[in-house]
């Protein structure tokens, strides 16, 4: 663990990070840093549930926007590129405050991941092209063959794999255990919580928002610019319903209902992840509150935090609204 003491704030799908750092900067002149793996895509705003535009114009966002829908964006390059971030939050005297619930990301600033070996730019576009014409299964069947110690996962983990091995001549899992690099920041983790009833309904209601802004219009933008169904950041869900909608494999109807199920079951394995894999100091917060009070009482428990960071140039005396 490395660097200064930050705030982390985790929590499943749909709980309510994003209103909660965004009161938070009542407090705080903050930053967010996203480590949000799906918000990185560009042009899928609605289907990757992205902070509304008026809250990026007044509460600075790091993390989103990176690359286009057909580009893989993996852990290994936040891990390269998010301590810039985090840098020049601090050197411009405000607070760098993480938001998300990708828990590879946050383990990437927390305890380090490995450096990823440089892959050809070339190489990768090709093998890329060439992973998009696999079913996902056999893609997988890929990975295994290529590294012993593949674990399994989805598309964008598999193609990752394929790519490490053949382009560097190592497997993943070799550069996972022998290029390991040190975390960034020492992590203050706030994990926002609800009963899962309650989850679950937020879950449905955004999901039905998300169809009703126009999210399967959206997705249908991104497959006209040409980008393959079976890519990167349309491999999500929400994206991915919509996807399946548009090939005639699903009603549009259903869209909604099927973007909920699978929320409700991805927000079950981050509540396990968050569990089991957060070291150091966690902070289970109830969020059925107003983000408003989340906020006041995560500013109010930092002033006692022994080994903050030292105090933001700026911060004392910031109004508390």
């Amino acid at each position: 663990m490395a660097g200064a003491r930050t705030p982390v704030i985790l929590g499943p799908t749909g709980v309510g990070k994003t209103a909660v750092a965004s009161a938070l900067a009542a407090h705080w002149p903050l930053e967010v840093v996203s480590a949000d793996s799906r918000q990185v895509y560009r042009l899928l705003d609605i289907g990757t549930a992205k902070p509304p535009r008026k809250w990026l114009a007044r509460l600075p966002h790091h993390g989103i926007d990176l690359v286009g829908p057909g580009e893989r964006y993996s852990a290994g390059r936040f891990a390269q590129e998010a301590p810039a971030w985090i840098a020049d939050i601090r050197g411009r005297g405000r607070m760098p405050v993480v938001v998300g619930g990708t828990g590879l990301y946050v383990k990437a600033l927390a305890d380090g991941l490995f450096a990823e070996p440089p892959l050809d730019r070339l190489q990768r576009k090709d093998l890329e092209r060439w992973a998009a014409t696999l079913e996902p299964g056999e893609l997988v069947r890929w990975a295994a063959r290529l590294d012993p110690g593949f674990k399994g996962g989805g598309r964008q983990r598999a193609s990752r794999a394929v790519e490490v091995a053949l382009i560097t001549g190592h497997p993943l899992s070799y550069w996972q255990e022998h290029a390991r690099a040190q975390g960034v920041i020492s992590p203050w983790y706030i994990v926002l919580t609800v009963p899962r009833a309650i989850l679950h309904q937020r879950i449905q209601a955004r999901a039905e928002e998300m169809v009703r802004r126009g999210m399967i219009e959206e997705v249908a933008a991104v497959l006209a610019e040409g980008i393959p169904p079976g890519a990167p950041g349309l491999d999500a869900i929400g994206p991915r319903e919509a996807v399946e909608y548009l090939h005639g494999l699903r009603p549009r109807e259903s869209v909604a209902d099927a973007v909920s199920v699978a929320s409700r079951q991805y927000a079950k394995r981050q509540e396990t992840w968050f569990r089991h894999q957060l070291e150091g100091t966690v902070i289970t917060l109830d969020a059925t509150r107003s983000a408003e009070d989340v906020a006041a009482e995560i500013a109010g428990r930092w002033r006692s935090v022994p080994d903050a960071a030292p105090s933001v140039r700026g911060m004392e005396g910031f109004p508390e609204r």
